[in-house]
């Protein structure tokens, strides 16, 4: 069985990509380390034992940074997520504490323990992979892949206008990711937007089983949201579009683009900015990257995207 590591800042749509990943069968998920990101760490590890236990699995969750590599005070979604991340419902108070490792410590034992066979999915800002990555980066050459939700892809923002959140949260922790020689999939901004869940699935949803009802619950405030900036009572789940890729590459993903990708981090109005060059643009009159480094998603099949998932949940 494939063997996975998922690193998140859990809020709700998280919550979905977590149950994804804990109830597939293709995956034997070791760990989840949490991150600073859309709540604070200590909220996000909270979130993501209190779906572990949802999940009824018994996954360990390991907590991670509190703040990014280089700025001093973190950004959060709470206008989005809610100030818990999950709704602000009190859905559950889990019953289990997280491990006492740090998150970083434990991808690194992990990864050395079995090293060509660690997948890490990173749904939430790349502040924990890029210190692993600095600690020992010998070891995290041995990272069998990355598939990341992060960058708006071949379109815009979330966070601003050049840049999506996740990457807007910590740019800075993007520049050793994106040099790592571990293939890596990106999932952008662009393609989540395009496989939200609609109003009629999101209330057949909640009148299902109590993990349904948990979930679609814990993402309330996002539809909230969602009906005020675009006027459809819609739940974006872009975390939970980049697991599914990650669980199910071959059947989902319909087409994709080799990319040699860079993170802009050194000026305020392009900040977070993942810009895609493409060697293959007849256009471009300068190009000076010699190679591809990420494989980016421009489209799936979103009927089995949302079969798939909710079958599993």
């Amino acid at each position: 069985m494939r063997k996975m590591i998922i690193d998140t800042d859990t809020g709700s749509d998280d919550a979905v990509a977590l149950a994804l990943g804990l109830l597939a069968s293709e995956v034997d998920i070791l760990g989840i380390t949490t991150v600073s990101g859309n709540c604070n760490v200590d909220q996000a590890t909270l979130n993501a034992l209190m779906t572990v236990e949802v999940c009824q699995k018994e996954t360990p969750v390991f907590k991670g940074c509190r703040l990014p590599l280089l700025r001093e005070v973190p950004v959060d979604a709470v206008d989005v997520h809610g100030k818990d991340g999950m709704g602000d419902l009190e859905l559950i108070h889990p019953t289990r504490l997280p491990e006492t490792t740090h998150g970083v410590d434990f991808i690194i034992e992990t990864v050395k323990k079995y090293p060509g066979e660690v997948e890490i999915a990173i749904i939430g800002p790349a502040t924990n992979i890029a210190l692993a990555i600095m600690k020992e980066p010998v070891i995290m050459r041995q990272v069998k892949h990355y598939y990341i939700m992060g960058t708006g892809g071949f379109g815009l923002g979330n966070a601003s206008t050049m840049a999506e959140f996740n990457v807007y949260a910590d740019a800075e922790s993007y520049v050793p990711l994106l040099r790592s020689s571990v293939p890596k999939t990106i999932v952008g901004f662009d393609v989540c937007i395009e496989n939200a869940l609609l109003e009629k699935e999101i209330e057949t949803l909640r009148s299902k089983s109590p993990l349904e009802k948990f979930l679609m619950d814990a993402n309330e405030t996002l539809r909230q949201y969602n009906i005020k900036r675009t006027g459809e009572a819609i739940i974006d789940l872009p975390d939970a579009v980049a697991l599914a890729v990650a669980l199910w590459p071959e059947e989902i993903v319909t087409n994709s683009k080799q990319v040699y990708a860079t993170v802009a981090y050194k000026e305020e109005q392009t900040y977070g900015l993942v810009i895609m060059n493409d060697p293959n643009d007849a256009l471009a009159v300068i190009q000076t990257y010699p190679t591809t480094n990420a494989e980016v998603i421009t489209q799936i099949d979103t009927a089995l995207f949302k079969e798939k998932m909710l079958t599993l949940i």
